[in-house]
């Protein structure tokens, strides 16, 4: 499970600099929200249709959606990809990476929250609690630098929003994944959603200038991101419980920080806070799961 989770954040963590990238190849202005909306939208749809593609091939059979799952797939897309990412593009657009990665961290604990509080997932404990401490302590200490300057009502807002949708994604996912495929509801949820976003952006005058063969990788890079990253989340999800596989999303911003500092800074930056820090996040990350471990070891 490890090691799975590790793979989705180390991906989603790349997401960062290679969106605010995508801004610059596309010529696309912090307050040009059409255009971030197609932005988003054009990725998803693209996602979407990837994971749609890749796990038919896998299954050797056509991954459609039964009657009784279109419902489902809604809720998911409305959570998941349409409220969580459209908060999080615009929020990025008015905030650093560095300081998004920090609150947006924050849907570790929605996530505990509203599973143990309101679909009775499991229960809320002292260590559970312990745990997602010591993992936020990590992602503060590799952001140190996000709370410098100014802050951003909208920019720093915006990502907390799309925090809680994060954390109400994951609870639907584990409720529904239970009796559909988890791949087949990641799938088209993206497809819908990203479907919604492009027709927003486009309805409101959006538009992608300077597309070059590096903005169409870049789109495709993103799109893949998402199509792996979350689909191989949701089948976590749907096997473990929801705050064992939420805290191990604590190594996203971390992985976010050194990629960032890598691509941008030539390595600078990316030392022994980023080796503390990410020591920090598998502390609480084993602090979580510490019950369970102890469970599968006498069962064996």
């Amino acid at each position: 499970m490890w090691l799975t989770a590790g793979l989705c954040c180390l991906l989603w963590g790349s997401a960062f600099p290679a969106i605010r990238k995508g801004y610059e190849l596309l010529d696309i202005q912090s307050g040009d929200t059409p255009s971030i909306l197609l932005f988003a939208g054009v990725r998803f749809t693209l996602a979407g249709a990837l994971t749609v593609a890749i796990f038919s091939i896998i299954n050797r059979a056509p991954l459609l959606p039964s009657r009784s799952a279109v419902k489902k797939i809604c809720v998911l897309s409305v959570f998941q990809t349409v409220l969580q990412y459209v908060f999080f593009y615009l929020g990025l657009a008015f905030t650093t990476g560095s300081r998004g990665s920090v609150i947006s961290s924050t849907g570790v604990f929605f996530s505990l929250l509203i599973s143990a509080l309101i679909f009775k997932f499991e229960k809320l404990n002292i260590r559970k609690i312990i745990g997602c401490a010591v993992g936020f302590v990590g992602v503060v200490l590799v952001s140190l630098d996000a709370f410098g300057g100014g802050s951003s009502l909208i920019g720093e807002g915006f990502i907390l929003l799309s925090a809680i949708a994060y954390a109400f994604s994951c609870a639907f996912m584990k409720s529904y994944s239970e009796n559909e495929n988890p791949a087949m509801l990641s799938g088209w949820q993206f497809f819908l959603g990203g479907l919604v976003m492009t027709a927003v952006g486009i309805a409101f005058g959006g538009r992608l200038g300077g597309v070059s063969i590096k903005a169409v990788l870049l789109i495709v890079y993103l799109a893949l991101v998402s199509a792996v990253a979350y689909s191989l989340w949701s089948i976590l999800l749907r096997y473990n419980e929801v705050s064992s596989v939420a805290v191990c999303g604590f190594m996203t911003p971390v992985f976010g920080f050194i990629l960032s500092s890598l691509i941008s800074d030539g390595g600078n930056g990316a030392g022994l806070i980023s080796v503390a820090a990410l020591a920090l996040v598998v502390i609480g990350i084993i602090t979580v799961n510490f019950e369970k471990n102890k469970r599968d070891i006498k069962n064996y």
